[in-house]
């Protein structure tokens, strides 16, 4: 079982998802028109003296804009573990974990374990940290452990104090970075991504992104379809809400789990004791965020207000587990002693390579709001709007609607990504995959992106918990491996049941994606 303390997100991911050079109308050219990079010999070395000898790492060289190929180059960090079969070899499978700000180099040490041996034994698995994250040039705006955390819902009185903290962030990443900031965005990690083909000489990709990962592979799909193979985009961002409207997702995603939450834990009284209906458990829920509004809640001996308490939201999307959370929190406020705390249950992340440089301290906040501010200039300028908005969302969404709705660093992002938001919208043929209540990318979330991706085929796991599905033992996989070994997609959509224990909490094969810095319920109690 998971930690059972909420807290705000103050930690970075260890999991939270872009020029003229590569237009969609000269992307079939990039490999001739770049040949200073498409002709790099990568020198393939072990990654570490602690890894095993077939996970190799290499850098490449790659330009930080694309439109002026000979101007400023930045390093671009690759990893690959060989096909275990070289004679049933098909190519390369590309692997992003999600973020923005995930590294990806140590995903093809992780993965090998967890996908079966049919694809990779078909597939050298290609891990790389995307630019400006971990190893690939690294960002760094100096910002503190206060300034990264955006867990930050809305109250009047202290509006001013986070409109400074949002227009700081802005300031010092615009101070320490400057004009390197327009170019990480996901076009331009999509453009890497094609580097990384050709230096390969591979004339496709097939690809496996969760998370953010969808949005970056179907980009990449929208830039540069002839060289799409086989995609799987597990856990979905929705294209057309990109990015203020993937986090205002989570709070219109979380009002039907806590209802689901509520009429579960009713029927279950005589356990957690929160209330016979599922009206009494709401009540015994915002009670207790009232009384830690009042006087913080000291849970698994860290004091815990009312708004840490709804930063937490996710946890309702796994009822039982969130059913033995607030059934502590409610013994905790009654001062009576809680359930000994156990161990996370998350799945460690490979140890960095060795021969890696040390990564700023800041790095995943950084590239997170990098991408999140560049990619698109939709982000309102006026702070008003954002404070009208999180009054509405507020009480439209009571539990996390003026957290995600309220003022950002994008308002004052001095950057603008060097080129507009990418229009998903083809007929590429690609593989989705969602779990019916996933914290992070929602079913809604999921079903935005196979409409954009009018060629996929999208499988739904019915009941299933959790963010991430490939490779958990999920009743998808089975479909996932077809595609990726034979490229058949199915004739139509597919949904399969998650088996009883999975409805009631995530998965127990759980994958070590990132978080990225301040996306609400995965660290602390998740």
């Amino acid at each position: 079982m998971r930690s059972r303390r909420i807290a705000p997100v103050l930690a970075v991911s260890t999991l939270a998802a872009l020029v003229p050079g590569f237009t969609p109308a000269t992307a079939s050219a990039a490999a001739h028109s770049l040949p200073q990079y498409a002709q790099q010999k990568p020198a393939w070395h072990r990654c570490g003296s602690s890894t095993p000898a077939a996970f190799q790492c290499a850098t490449l060289k790659v330009p930080l804009d694309y439109s002026r190929p000979d101007g400023k180059k930045i390093d671009l960090a690759i990893s690959r573990i060989k096909a275990s079969e070289p004679a049933e070899r098909r190519g390369v499978l590309l692997l992003n974990p999600g973020g923005p700000g995930g590294e990806g180099l140590g995903m093809p040490q992780y993965l090998r374990a967890e996908l079966p041996g049919s694809v990779t034994k078909k597939y050298d698995l290609i891990g790389f940290d995307p630019r400006g994250v971990g190893q690939s040039s690294p960002l760094d705006c100096g910002l503190t452990a206060e300034e990264q955390n955006w867990q930050r819902p809305y109250k009047a009185a202290a509006y001013a104090k986070d409109v400074k903290w949002a227009r700081t962030v802005a300031e010092k990443c615009d101070a320490k970075q400057g004009d390197k900031l327009r170019h990480i965005t996901t076009r331009n990690t999509a453009r890497d991504m094609d580097a990384i083909r050709a230096v390969l000489g591979e004339k496709k990709i097939s690809y496996l992104g969760y998370s953010y990962g969808t949005y970056l592979g179907a980009v990449y799909t929208q830039m540069f379809p002839r060289r799409t193979d086989r995609f799987v985009l597990d856990s979905a961002i929705d294209p057309a809400r990109i990015w203020r409207g993937m986090m205002q997702v989570w709070s219109e995603g979380s009002e039907p789990a806590f209802t689901r939450w509520s009429e579960w834990t009713a029927q279950r009284n005589a356990t957690y004791k929160l209330g016979s209906t599922a009206d009494q458990v709401r009540k015994t829920f915002w009670d207790l965020v009232a009384r830690a509004n009042r006087k913080p809640i000291v849970f698994h001996g860290t004091p815990v207000s009312g708004d840490d308490i709804r930063a937490g939201r996710a946890m309702f999307f796994s009822v039982r587990e969130a059913a033995e959370t607030v059934a502590d929190l409610k013994k905790a406020a009654a001062g009576k002693n809680q359930a000994a705390t156990p161990g996370t249950g998350k799945p460690e992340r490979p140890a960095p390579p060795a021969f890696g440089r040390a990564v700023p301290s800041d790095n995943a906040t950084a590239a997170f709001w990098a991408v999140v501010c560049g990619d698109t200039r939709a982000w309102p300028r006026d702070p008003e709007q954002y404070r009208r908005d999180a009054v509405r969302d507020k009480a439209k969404y009571p539990l996390y609607g003026d957290f995600a709705s309220t003022i950002k660093p994008c308002a004052f992002w001095k950057k603008s990504g060097s080129e507009p938001a990418t229009r998903i919208d083809n007929k590429v043929g690609v593989l989705t995959l969602q779990n019916e209540w996933d914290p992070q990318t929602p079913l809604s979330s999921g079903r935005g992106m196979h409409r954009a991706m009018r060629g996929s085929k999208m499988v739904m796991v019915a009941g299933g918990v959790g963010h991430g599905i490939y490779g958990t033992k999920s009743c998808a996989d089975k479909t996932a491996t077809a595609y990726l070994t034979t490229g058949r997609l199915p004739a139509k959509d597919v949904t399969c049941q998650a088996p009883a224990p999975e409805r009631e909490r995530s998965s127990v094969h759980k994958l070590p994606l990132p978080t990225p810095p301040g996306l609400p319920g995965m660290t602390g109690r998740f």
